[in-house]
This record gives C-alpha cells, structure tokens and sequence, in this order.
C-alpha cells in the first residue's frame, strides 16, 4: 500500500501560510491589538481579515512553481523565530535589533539557542515547514496562474480597502496614536522590512570614509604644565541599569567596594540608546542623541580621534562584542579573542570576565610613558547568561536563575543574578581605582565609568534590552555615571570634588561625554561645547572655545 501525497492548490497553501504565521506566530501583536479594541471585537476581527487578506497578497506573489516551498518554508521560519524572541522577550524586530542581530557574536548568540528555542522552533518552524515541502501543489499553466493571482490579489486589495473605508472612524483614531506600540509587533512582516531597511542602509553607508574633526585639538596649559602624567581611564559599562546600584539610592549593598573609594555617582542619567550597537558609537561622538544617526556616526571622527589629534595616547581595550567602529583609527587590543595571550580562569568560549581589564591596565602602566586616555569596554552585565558575568566567590544574592533561559527564573532569582552582575562591576571598578591609587606617584589619574544603556529584567513582561527608543522603559534608559578622582588629577585640572557632589542629582545624558572628557584632559579644540561639559561649572579655569579665529583656537578663562 502507497501512502500518497495530498494534492492542494497553490492558493490554498497562500491561503493556509497567511493564516498560520497571522494567527500562530503573532500571539504578543493580537494581544496588543486586542487592548486597542476592548469593547469592540467586531472591529477587532475585521482589522485582522485586513491584515489576513495583504498577508495574502504577499504570498501569492511567490505561489509560482519552483518559487513557492522555499519562500513559504523562510516565511514560516522566520516568522517561528521572531515569534519565540517576541512572545519570550517582548523583543521588537525593528532595524536596529535587526543591526543588533547582525553584529553580535558568536558566544553571545549561544546564550540565546535554549533548548526551550529548539523546541518552539520544531513545533511552530520545523514541522510546518516539513509539511509545505511534502504536500504537492497543483499549478495551472503559468499565464493562467498570472491572470488569476493578479484578479485575486486586486480583489482581496479592493476587499481590505472596502473594509478599511467602512470603518474608518474607527481605525484612523488608532492609526494616529497606537500603531507605533502595536504594529510594531505584527510578525514577519515589520521584521522583513527591517531587515530591508538595515540592508538598504548598510549599503548605503559601505563606503563611508570619516571626516576629520577637531584637527586643532591640543593639549592646554594645564596639562602643560603637569608634574605627572595624566590619565584618564574610562570604562563603558554594558547593560548596567541605574536603579539597581545601591550608590543610586537601591536598598540592597550593591556597591559595598565603591562606597569606600569617595567615588563621584550621579543618579540622573540617560543613555543615548537601548543597545550597544547605537549607544557606544552615539555617546562617543559630538552628535548627540538628537542628531545621531549611524551614518552620521561613520561619516565623522569622533572622541577617541579628537583626543589623539590633541598628542595624547589613546588605547581600546575591547572585553565585550565590539567597538562598532568607534575605535577604527586608534590602537584597539581585543581581550576576548582567541588569540590573546589570557588567563584560562577568566576566559572560555571567546567571553572573558572583566578583571582581565585590571589586569591588562595593571601591566599597561609599567610604559605607559605618555598622557593618556584608556577606554575599557566590559562585559558588565551583559544578558542573558547573567551567571557567566561573574566568578562564583560573588555568588551573593540567593538564589540566582543560572539558566540563560529567563522564563524558567522567578523574579526574585532574576533579580538576584543581576544584582550579582552589579557586585561584580563594583569590585572591578575599585580595582581600577586601587591600580590607579598605587601608582599615584607616576600619574594623575582619574576613573570616568558610564554604562552603554539599562536592562529589563521582565517588569511588564520585557526582558533584556533594545526595545524602540520611545517605546523603552526607564530601566533601559537610566544608567550609572561614576567617577573618581585622585587629589593630583583634581589640583592640576581646577576640579572642585566637592561642587561636583553637589551636582549628583542633575540630569546628564550621553550627550555631555564628548565634552566632559576633552574638559578633564584640558583639551583645547574649537569642537569643544562647554555647555555639554557635566564638570565645566566645577572646574576653576573653565575650557572654552571663545573666539575661535582662523585657526580655531580655544582660549583658558
């Protein structure tokens, strides 16, 4: 006995396809809409007739023989593996997650392929994709298939439309004011045109050659005139939120190490963007939140640049997934690759934990011989995998989620492992300083720590982080901003301490970087914007650009 294929007409399978990816793989979209349409489910089901009916027309574009079973198993795949990071993380695919996805790492995206993945991917990818490709699919004569699919799909277009005009007091009032916070959800459709719309722009911007900026950087007279080298080590913290450092007023000790060091912590403090990939390029550049764009980014220098047009040597040290260009034209020393010579007990897998950064600044500054800038880009935080971000001997908070699959953790213990993360971040951030205070007779040096951006830990059913700008919660936009100076580095640099602790509550984003870092090294450069600089009204002698001239000089008040 032959057990025989089902025969199924090439429009019935759009038919199927549409229904199933709109009805199956869209559970976070519909219950979102459903808040729209409280009190109204008529209108609830016609807006997804709408949608079944151009989700419809989409797919009968590529009913033709040969073309249908790979496009509509990729449809399917697609839209089972947005569905799992949506329904799972509340995750929004929009360009820059579309970005975020395509420049993480290898180790970071393990973290991400659970178990409970594989298994949503079987269920809702694999198998129906199994079934597309056993079914047989009857086609008419092509020009037959063309005339038809052209009269359906110009029907079912005419049909929406029709629907759409009939109720258009309705659906016009939640065009204007939710669609942002709803739409944003449809699968696959606002993934595929993300990922359109990020392959448009990275081809756009594949050649983009940055323009020199603040080439009349040099060094001011204070520094000049310094007795010791002066340094600054500034560290990028990765997926640090600001409420739960107990500097910040959090009721858990989780910074017993920094509360012992007189550290500088300002609690009111914004980040430029919700993901690495836009809030490490945005907070190094002079753009501002405002006018960031990555093709603005990638078209000028910024930070780094700036600093070593002025003669001070400027290093990267990379323990986290990337500098994104940032650090193209200065030297950069990537901790977590394969190839660095690291300590086997604080690395696996290509991840590192953050003391290698101690380390590697402990060393540094045998010959380091000049002024000089050190950025530290360090893991932090950084999620899912929260337990891998520490050694167990900061095993504090109990009992901690050590599964990268969040949903399997109570609150408490999701909770629990990230505060973890942050006793982790505050020890290495004490270490710099005791490394910095033990060669106190060689430099004056300063520690400036600013965290990309914050992290969900499941507070209205969001997870990690990335979420549109407008749509994110606080927790992903407040981060730590902490600082120390020691005695020497203030003195030489006119920074009153004290008037800058009278200024931890005031509003500082990433916007005021650029400018607060050229200020503490007495950089003088017509690009220079005092009003950006956070420590300019503490400082006696305040840098400013004042007339600029010909040559763009920046005079010392």
């Amino acid at each position: 006995m032959t057990f025989r294929r089902p025969a199924i007409g090439s429009n019935v399978l759009t038919a199927l396809v549409a229904a199933y990816v709109l009805l199956l793989c869209n559970f976070t979209f519909w219950g979102k809409l459903a808040e729209q349409f409280v009190g109204h489910p008529v209108k609830l089901v016609l807006f997804g007739v709408i949608l079944f009916l151009l989700y419809a027309v989409f797919l009968m574009i590529f009913s033709a023989r040969y073309v249908i079973k790979p496009v509509f198993i990729a449809v399917v795949m697609i839209a089972a593996s947005v569905a799992y990071f949506t329904d799972t993380f509340g995750t929004i695919m929009d360009r820059d997650m579309i970005q975020n996805a395509a420049q993480t790492t290898g180790a970071e995206s393990s973290n991400l392929i659970t178990a409970e993945f594989l298994l949503h991917m079987l269920a809702f990818g694999i198998v129906p994709g199994l079934l597309i490709a056993w079914v047989q699919v009857v086609h008419p004569p092509f020009w037959q298939q063309v005339r038809r699919n052209t009269l359906f799909g110009f029907g079912m277009v005419a049909l929406a439309g029709a629907i759409l005009l009939v109720n258009l007091r309705t659906y016009v009032p939640f065009w204007q004011r939710q669609r942002e916070i709803t739409m944003a959800y449809l699968n696959p459709a606002m993934a595929l045109v993300a990922t359109v719309d990020y392959g448009i722009h990275e081809m756009r911007d594949a050649n983009l050659v940055a323009r020199p900026y603040g080439e009349d950087a040099r060094i001011g007279p204070r520094l000049a005139a310094a007795k010791k080298k002066m340094l600054t080590v500034l560290v990028v913290g990765e997926t640090a939120r600001a409420q739960n450092f107990s500097l910040n007023g959090y009721e858990r000790d989780t910074n017993p190490e920094l509360s012992a060091r007189n550290v500088v912590a300002f609690t009111n403090v914004t980040s430029c963007g919700t993901a690495t990939a836009i809030s490490l390029p945005c907070m190094f550049s002079h753009l501002g939140r405002d006018g960031y764009s990555k093709r603005a980014a990638l078209s000028s220098e910024n930070l780094v640049d700036v600093l070593q047009h002025a003669g001070l040597t400027v290093e990267w040290w990379e323990n986290n997934t990337g500098p994104k260009s940032v650090a193209d034209r200065i030297p950069t020393t990537l901790l977590n690759s394969k190839d660095a010579q690291y300590d086997p007990a604080l690395c696996d897998g290509g991840e590192c934990l953050d003391q290698v950064l101690v380390d590697k600044l402990r060393a540094r500054l045998d010959s380091l011989q000049d002024n000089a800038v050190l950025v530290l880009h360090a893991m932090g935080s950084h999620g899912p995998a929260y337990y891998e971000r520490y050694p167990e001997a900061f095993e504090h908070f109990k009992p901690s989620c050590r599964e990268a699959e969040l949903n399997d953790c109570t609150p408490q213990e999701l909770v629990n492992v990230y505060d973890n993360t942050i006793l982790y971040t505050d020890h290495i951030l004490a270490a710099i300083i005791d490394v910095l205070k033990e060669r106190e007779g060689e430099f004056a040096s300063a520690m400036y720590y600013m965290s990309d951006h914050g992290e969900s830990l499941g507070e209205n059913g969001l997870y990690l982080h990335g979420a549109p700008y407008f749509l994110a919660p606080e927790t992903q936009k407040r981060v730590p901003f902490i600082t120390w100076f020691s005695d020497d580095f203030a003195s030489t640099t006119g920074l009153d301490v004290s008037c800058l602790r009278g200024k931890t509550g005031d509003g500082f984003s990433h916007d005021n970087m650029f400018d607060t870092i050229l200020g503490m090294m007495d950089v003088q450069t017509s690009v220079y914007n005092p009003k950006l600089d956070a420590f300019a009204s503490c400082r006696n002698g305040v840098i400013s650009r004042g007339d600029a001239g010909q040559n763009g000089a920046v005079a010392v008040k």
